[in-house]
Formats: structure tokens, sequence, C-alpha cells
């Protein structure tokens, strides 16, 4: 079978935190791709925002390098299983994986993920083990465990005869010697491995087009573009082609422009053939998984298959007090368009419409793929409300079933037994338990509603040493029981108003604040953390009645707390059932669902004897 020897297609997959995006700067800065003047940042790949400042690759980027007068197609997906979307898509347009792994931390949960799904494609894996150069370097014993999870992910004989190289991205060095003396000033260790053993594509360029559609971009000049993979035959501009719609119906449309990857830059060509990834412009509504053919022998390929949403949130129109004062885009009209233009470009994402034309039901991966979406709103001038993050349960066979996770815990010793007796009270399962140099690595399934709003308590029982990982492991039956609420009650605020320090001074006893002095409050807004475990409505606006000077004088000695300044992702944990996150392009507030101290004491009545 005639192949295209002077082209590879890879995909780079890691672990977060892995050095798979510094790996991916290096590939490019020593290829024979970029001009000498081109100046390349750190993780020039993340590109958006929210990558740079969280340091994680959250949509996948494209880019291709040449060396030894052979193109190399590089596709560097993100880590964090919530986007595992990006990754399943990515794989079917790749003939092998580059997994990068830590010389020290080895095999993660992540690793676990996304490793799953390049067996699944029957890709074989080049192994990088990053980060030589650490002093506290274990390189075979990470092989092992590379090893020993293709073994439990059930990959074939011949996936565990994988090349392994080793390098340090940092410092732009690689070897095939697990000694790093031995690392040389370059990456052609790793280009080496990637031209021997990932295969070439085929070239079946003289047979009927077929192109299938991973991933979508948007230009104000072309609009819609599909960017994917060749798989048969040739496609030029000026083409008229079909698309083989997802509901079975077929579309013509002329190609208008067609784009390769070279370095950082997307490149105007006018033909490309099977094996090249490319990007396609001339249709409007195009969707990830359709097939573009040839008019005339319109085969499509398989649908690509995207694991499901596992976690739901309700997304709603902003009516607190404050409603319009910081947000550019608060009604309902413009929160559904800006939802449902979201599903355009990320198919792990669910968006269902409600009885009520206020509220909208969102579903995604986890709650780092949510918390993405509602950061980037904020950012883009939205104003809305979400409700606590529920998982989504499904009967299977008459059985009702929820999402599990696998999570790995490292963490010193002697906070170990804390955290052991935390995840037992969140129904969790203890599968594997690891200690060295006064570190224990812990293995835990655990129901994904028990993990939600543990984030915090982990780095409190640590102390802020552990380290937690996860990822969706599969569906199971159902345990029963209230997993995951928050313990604590809360302190709302009586009425509106500006916090003065002597009301919050009052208070401080009575719980942990989330507000400062000169915060505009109103009444139903969340100010703090109780105690105790009910609710307690408080007046943080009070202020100190000045009889005489003394007493005026007498405050200036008092010092009041630091607040506890939640973040997003916080915030989503911390709320209850009745209450909401209000997120606004300035601020992100918490209240209770029904602002009114009467009427919220008879609500909770009702339901205490229903």
């Amino acid at each position: 079978m005639k192949k295209r020897e002077d082209l590879r297609n890879i995909a780079i997959i890691a672990h977060v935190d892995h050095g798979k995006t510094s790996l991916v700067n290096e590939l490019l800065t020593q290829s024979e791709t970029l001009d000498d003047h081109t100046e390349l940042s750190d993780r020039a790949m993340d590109s958006q925002d929210l990558e740079k400042e969280r340091g994680i690759t959250i949509v996948a980027k494209n880019t291709a390098v040449n060396y030894k007068g052979n193109r190399i197609n590089i596709l560097d997906t993100p880590g964090h299983a919530d986007f595992g979307g990006e990754v399943e898509r990515i794989l079917t347009m790749v003939d092998g994986v580059v997994l990068v792994v830590d010389a020290y931390e080895g095999a993660m949960p992540q690793t676990r993920f996304v490793l799953m799904k390049a067996l699944e494609q029957g890709l074989t894996p080049v192994v990088v083990v990053n980060k030589i150069d650490k002093p506290t370097i274990r390189p075979e014993e990470v092989i092992d465990e590379v090893m020993e999870l293709i073994i439990d992910l059930g990959g074939e004989e011949e996936q565990l005869d994988f090349p392994v190289v080793f390098t340090s991205a940092l410092n732009g060095t690689s070897s095939q010697s697990m000694d790093p003396a031995d690392q040389q000033p370059s990456m052609d260790a790793v280009f080496d491995a990637i031209l021997e053993h990932v295969p070439a594509p085929v070239d079946n360029s003289d047979e009927p087009l077929q192109f299938q559609v991973s991933m979508l971009d948007y230009s104000d000049y072309v609009g819609r573009i599909g960017i994917g993979r060749v798989f048969r035959g040739t496609i030029k501009v000026g083409d008229t082609v079909s698309v083989l719609k997802a509901d079975g119906s077929k579309k013509n449309f002329r190609v208008t422009r067609l784009h390769g990857f070279l370095g950082l830059d997307q490149v105007e060509i006018q033909e490309a053939k099977a094996g090249d990834l490319i990007a396609l412009s001339g249709m409007d509504d195009i969707f990830v998984g359709e097939t573009v053919t040839s008019v005339e022998h319109p085969e499509a390929l398989p649908a690509l298959h995207i694991d499901e949403p596992t976690l739901q949130m309700t997304f709603l129109t902003n009516n607190s007090p404050f409603v319009g004062r910081e947000g550019k885009f608060i009604t309902s009209r413009q929160i559904r368009d800006r939802l449902f233009q979201e599903l355009q470009t990320d198919v792990s994402l669910r968006v269902e419409e409600t009885d009520s034309p206020d509220a909208f039901l969102v579903s995604g991966r986890g709650e780092l793929h949510l918390s993405i979406l509602i950061e980037n709103m904020r950012r883009q001038g939205y104003e809305f409300q979400v409700s606590r993050p529920k998982v989504i349960m499904k009967e299977v066979d008459g059985v009702m079933e929820e999402p599990f996770e696998r999570v790995q815990i490292d963490t010193p010793e002697e906070y170990m037994g804390a955290v052991i007796e935390a995840l037992g009270q969140r129904k969790a399962e203890m599968a594997d338990m690891i200690s060295s140099n006064e570190q224990v690595r812990l293995i835990f399934s655990i129901p994904a509603r028990g993990l939600i709003g543990f984030s915090t308590e982990f780095m409190t029982l640590t102390h802020g040493y552990g380290i937690l990982n996860h990822t969706f492991d599969e569906y199971r039956p159902t345990v029963g029981g209230d997993i995951g609420r928050r313990r604590n009650g809360v302190l709302v605020a009586l009425e509106n108003g500006q916090a003065t320090a002597y009301g919050l001074l009052n208070l401080e006893d009575r719980g942990t604040m989330f507000i400062e002095p000169g915060t505009e409050v109103y009444a139903g807004m969340i100010v703090g953390s109780h105690n105790r475990d009910n609710d307690l409505t408080v007046n943080v606006t009070r202020a100190k009645q000045l009889t005489n000077m003394r007493s005026a004088n007498k405050d200036q000695t008092s010092v009041l707390k630091r607040p506890r300044l939640l973040t997003l992702e916080e915030s989503l944990e911390f709320i209850d059932d009745d209450e909401y996150c209000e997120v606004t392009p300035e601020n992100i507030r918490l209240r209770k669902q029904i602002l009114d101290k009467g009427a919220r004491e008879r609500a909770a009545k009702r339901a205490k004897n229903a």
C-alpha cells in the first residue's frame, strides 16, 4: 500500500502540567520551521487568556514543523479530563501519539484518561519522559507505571513495545538514555522517534474524497471553518463538494478557501490530499463529525463518539436588585444566543431550554469545563446567575446509575488519616495506597457528587500540601444517601446598603466573612459562612451610633480579620440547592434564591413539613 513517507500526523497527550505545551514550543523552535526573526513566547500554543493565566490547555491547537525534509503535523491537546471531547476528536485525525509523562510524578489520573483514548484508537505511543533534569527523578519506575497502565487498560501486545525518549523541555534537551548527563542540546531524539515509530498516512489520493470535520473555528471574513483530516482523495479550492449532515441529509457547497498549518500560522493552499490536516471554508452550517465528500460518491465516515456530559447547572437571567449595573448583556435572548453559539465549537456541551424563558439547563464534562464557560462569558460582558452543579443520573436496564470518578491524592503521611476519613464520609472506596519518603499516594473510587465542594475542604485538611487529581471513570449503580453537601449554614444580609466595619466586627465570632467594609450588599445576599449548620440573617450595614468623641475614636483600635474572598470555582462549590451564584463582569456574589427573609422562612417550613 502506497504511503506518504514525508508526512506524519501526531497528537501530544499528557496529564496537566507534565510539560506538553513546553515540549511543543521546543519542537517548533528546533525544527526547520520558524524564521530567525520569530520569537516564541512561553506556551506559545496556549493563545487564550484563560489558558495563559491558568497554565492549562483548554482547546486543542494545530501546528506543523519541517524536519529533515519531512512535514510533521502536531496537535497539542488538553490534559484535563473535563476537555476530553477535544482529545477524542483529535485522536481520530492522527496516526500516532506522543505521551508526555513527568519523570517524578509518573502516570497520573489524566495520563490514564488520555492514554485510554489513544489505545482505543489502536495507537502505539511514543513515550517522552519529561523533566529529566529534576533532582527527584525515577525514570525506570515511571516507564514501568506506563507499561502497567497499558496492561490495565487492555492494550494490545504491540502497544506495550513503545519507544521511550527522555527530555527536559525547559532546557530544550533530549536523549534516548535515562541518564541526565547524556542529554543533548536538541530535540532530534524526539523527532527521530516520531519518524521511525509513527506510521506514515496512506496515500489514496486517487480515490473519491472523504474529509471529516473534527474541530471548528470562526472568522468574521469567511464564517464557519471546518478543521480536520483528508482521509481519502483530493480537494481543491473551487471544487463543489457534498457535506453529509448528522441527520442524514446532504448539502452541496463550493470550497472558497483551504488552509494548511505551519509553525504558528495558517497558510493558504490551493489543494490538499489524503493525510493532510487542513482548514476548509465555504459552508456556514458545517458541524463536528460531518463528512465532506465528492458529489458523485457521497460516502460518510463513522460518526465521532463523544462521551456524554456528567454534570449540569441552570443558567438564569439575573434578577437581583443589582441587575444591569455591571453587565452589558443581561437579557434571556442574549444569554441564550451566547450559550447556543458555544455549541458550535464545544461538542461536549449540551444546552436545553426549560419551561421558563429565563432559565437554561447547561450540561458539561465537569466543574472546570462549566466554570471556564462561565468565566469566558463574564469577561465578554455577560451578567447572569447559575445554580449549584448537579451530577447527571441515567437509567440503564431499570437501574439508576451515576458517574464515578477515579481520584489520586498525594499528601504528607501526617494528613492521610483526615483525608481518608473525609472521603469515607463521601462514599469513596480506597483502591490503592503507596508510601514513599513520608509521602503517601492514595487512589479512590468515588461518586462524582462526592467531589463537589471537596477541593476547599481538602486544602484545609492537608494544610495546602496535598495534591488532588481526578478523572471520570464510569457510570455505576447509584449509592444512596446525601453526600457532598455543605455542613455549615450561611450569613445572609438583612437589608440593602453598604457593609460597615462596625457591622462586620460584631459578626466575626459568628463565622467567616466573604465581604469587606464598603461592599454594597442587598437583602438575601450571602455575606459569610456561619459557624453552625443553620442560616443566620445578619445586619452588616449597621453603623455605630456616635454619642461623643471618645466612643468615635474607640473604633479605630478594632482590627477586622481578613475576609475570605471566594473565586468562581470556590463559589460554585460552596452554594447549596436554595442558592445562586450571581456572575457579572466585575463581581461574583452569592445569594439566596428567595431574597425576602419572611418568604424564605415560610418556604423552608413548607419543605420541612412536605
